[in-house]
């Protein structure tokens, strides 16, 4: 009998200690926006990203944690003493998720699918300064620059740059095929998208066997998801008065981080009155920064006062360029020859920021005589009548791409923005490598930006995230808008 005592004792120890070490390896993660496509290499919504980059889709590099520039399907590169010339040595033996080799001619096809002529990709300034794109073999290719530009590696570590291939890159909105740690399983529409684990995959295998992001558009609804445990993890959520609720309860981890989104009232640079400098002046005179982030964001936003994020080291506070003065905006606007003030419209995406921003600050507007209608629309129209087709007056919007001033020398963005000066400070930031320079430069830019009032700069979004306790690797800080799964895993 002792004997027996014994080796059901040891039976149950060695139970206990397998289901011990057998990690859970599935995660729901909810997420406010369902992307309208799921190809990174032609939209601009960072919906995309928030499932495909890292998880899915891979470039030459990756943008790290910590905004650094990493190796993906370049394992190194070689730069010539010129500056102009990248050699890229890549990984071999990876593979696509439909089976097919990975090797030089994709990249190229890649790169030169991206810059092309009638490219659909939203940031094809990205890839404006090459000239050549040169398979030297399977496993090597040379990329040579028209000039030297000191941000082409981090570049291409933008989701907009990711490795295609030829065979899928037609079909990738609707079956996304990359080279990734996690392959595209299912989207049912309206309601998730799910992962799930690359067996064959090149680099390190991740924890986790299956993600589902679940499309949860309202704050309200999450919480209750949350708690209930149908989700397990909330990596960048804007919940306002719903966060105290989570904040003190154990099984939870809150994690208050920052962002690149750059959170701004759009203004049509070229639709009248907003094209005269004294108008947008009025409007930045009356802009309640606190009031906003206070309402819009939970009162986590950071105030920013021009199109840069408070975490690069060359930012320069410049929210006093045009301090809150009700007074001084409505004599502005007189001087601009509109004493009573004007109608226009404020088209808000369906985000919290957006809406409850946008309900500040047409008040705001309104008690300087300015009354601005308030459009509410959904993500695919506003991306379609806002930022594509440019009809629109007023639009709030969060820009979450990193580093992304150099948007304002775009002539077809939806800024319409148009200043040779700030045109020609980016030409030099992208001929500089030299670091203090470009801090310099960066700088310049940013009071050229305040000084001409082109947008209302709001505040920088702040990364919200909110999981299981027993969860690690989801990124505290959003330095690229991406859900990076490949660290994630369930610990004890």
């Amino acid at each position: 009998m002792t004997v027996l005592k014994s080796i059901f004792a040891a039976a149950l120890m060695a139970l206990a200690s397998s289901t011990a070490s057998a990690a859970r390896a599935d995660l729901v993660l909810g997420i406010p926006l369902e992307p309208p496509h799921l190809d990174p290499t032609a939209g601009a919504a960072a919906a995309i990203d928030e499932v495909l980059y890292a998880n899915v889709f891979e470039g030459l590099t990756r943008i790290g944690s910590r905004g650094e520039v990493l190796p993906a399907l370049a394992e190194s590169w070689t730069i010539s003493d010129d500056g102009k010339t990248y050699t890229f040595k890549l990984r071999t033996g990876a593979k696509f998720h439909d089976g097919t080799d990975f090797d030089a001619s994709d990249v190229k096809f890649s790169l030169d699918r991206a810059r092309a002529d009638d490219s659909t990709n939203a940031q094809k300034g990205l890839f404006a300064a090459i000239d050549t794109v040169e398979v030297v073999d399977p496993a090597t290719l040379k990329v040579t620059l028209k000039n030297p530009q000191g941000s082409f590696l981090y570049n291409l570590g933008w989701g907009d740059a990711v490795i295609v291939a030829p065979d899928s890159a037609e079909t990738n909105k609707e079956k996304p095929i990359g080279t990734g740690p996690f392959k595209f399983d299912r989207w049912a529409k309206g309601s998730s998208i799910t992962l799930v684990k690359a067996d064959s995959y090149w680099g390190e295998p991740v924890a986790l066997d299956r993600a589902e992001f679940r499309i949860i558009p309202d704050a309200a609804a999450a919480v209750p998801a949350l708690l209930s445990g149908d989700v397990q993890a909330l990596p960048n959520y804007q919940l306002g008065d719903a966060l105290p609720q989570v904040e003190s309860d154990p099984r939870f981890k809150v994690v208050i981080g920052s962002t690149e989104g750059e959170t701004i009232l759009a203004i049509n640079n070229k639709k009248p009155p907003l094209d005269q400098l004294k108008v947008r002046q009025a409007i930045a005179h009356v802009i309640d920064r606190k009031a906003i982030i206070d309402g819009a964001s939970g009162g986590y936003g950071v105030p920013i006062g021009s199109h840069f994020s408070p975490a690069n080291e060359a930012y320069i506070d410049l929210t006093g360029t045009y301090p809150y003065d009700p007074a001084k905006a409505k004599e502005l606007l007189a001087e601009a020859g509109f004493p009573n003030g004007f109608k226009t419209t404020l088209k808000l995406p369906p985000v919290t920021y957006a809406r409850d921003g946008g309900q500040i600050i047409a008040s705001e507007l309104r008690g300087i005589g300015i009354d601005a209608e308030i459009i509410p629309v959904e993500w695919a129209d506003w991306l379609k009548q806002v930022f594509t087709e440019k009809d629109y007056d007023l639009s709030i919007v969060s820009h979450t791409e990193p580093n992304d001033i150099d948007i304002y020398a775009r002539k077809d963005y939806y800024f319409n923005y148009d200043n040779p000066a700030f045109d020609k400070v980016i030409e030099e930031l992208n001929l500089t490598a030299d670091e203090a320079k470009r801090k310099e430069l960066y700088g310049t830019a940013q009071k050229i930006l305040a000084d001409d009032a082109v947008n209302g700069f709001l505040f920088e979004l702040p990364k919200i995230g909110i999981w299981d306790a027993k969860i690690e690797g989801l990124w505290e800080n959003s330095p690229i808008q991406a859900n990076d799964l490949t660290q994630v895993r369930w610990v004890d």
